[in-house]
């Protein structure tokens, strides 16, 4: 009741909450034993079993508990958060001493131990704001117009209304590539969840408008030459592109 009217963030009352109800729990403790009449001479041989357990099979149990203050303390992710921790994404949903919850993108819930976002890699999409990058990358032929190529990508861009307008979408040429002519176009979005709607929509533009400006997607090409027992050269040519020009890849070739 007390915290909801201080209006904290939903992490630091979280937080707040938490190492209350653990200190509760201590002095809880602390006082049944002292009302059961157990003196610390009582204590001190459980406290030294207890250390050496520490020692060996709970040190994992201990670098947990120890980590999990670190994060209500130091706040790397808070309750609401959108975190990738190696091939796990998904929303930081509960934290506990020693262990948080991820509610992932299927709404499953995944227990990680404690220790491992202070000891591993964590990527927090939403520690300071949701904005986000997102890098599109499109390989032209030889030949085309790139100054056409240039204008269509930022007009999907700017036409796209889950596009920031700033920070400003950019368009580079940074690549003469095997095939292709290698180009970004790096845009941002508000929020994690526009990421793939947003690339969905605008691959689609530029699938469509490039159609119309003659514009074609390149494809990586291997020329074969054999040779055979007559002398006679012959050619093979394998691509990922289907054989007709104009046809468009089938839905089981596209990335």
């Amino acid at each position: 009741m007390v915290l909801s009217k201080l209006r904290l963030a939903q992490g630091s009352a979280y937080a707040t909450t938490t190492l209350l109800s653990y200190a509760l729990a201590g002095f809880g403790i602390v006082a049944t034993l002292s009302t059961l009449g157990v003196s610390w001479d009582k204590l001190q041989w459980l406290v030294a079993a207890l250390s050496v357990g520490l020692g060996f099979g709970l040190q994992e149990i201990f670098a947990n508990f120890i980590s999990g203050l670190i994060i209500l303390f130091e706040r790397p992710v808070r309750i609401g958060d959108v975190v990738t921790i190696g091939n796990l994404s998904g929303t930081v949903s509960r934290i506990r001493i020693r262990a948080t919850t991820i509610t992932d993108f299927d709404r499953k819930d995944i227990i990680v131990p404690n220790k491992t976002f202070i000891t591993g890699q964590l990527i927090n999409w939403s520690l300071s704001d949701t904005v986000t990058r997102v890098t599109l990358k499109v390989g032209v032929a030889y030949g085309s117009d790139l100054d056409a190529v240039r204008r269509l990508l930022l007009q999907a861009a700017r036409d796209n209304p889950r596009v920031l307008k700033e920070p400003e979408p950019q368009v580079l040429f940074l690549n003469f590539g095997e095939s292709t002519l290698d180009h970004e176009l790096r845009i941002h979005v508000r929020d994690l969840g526009d990421r793939n709607p947003a690339t969905d929509e605008i691959n689609r533009f530029i699938d469509r408008e490039f159609n119309k400006a003659g514009i074609n997607i390149a494809f990586r090409k291997v020329d074969v030459f054999l040779k055979n027992f007559a002398g006679q050269q012959l050619q093979l040519s394998a691509s990922t592109r289907p054989a007709d020009d104009g046809a468009k890849p089938a839905a089981g070739d596209q990335a």
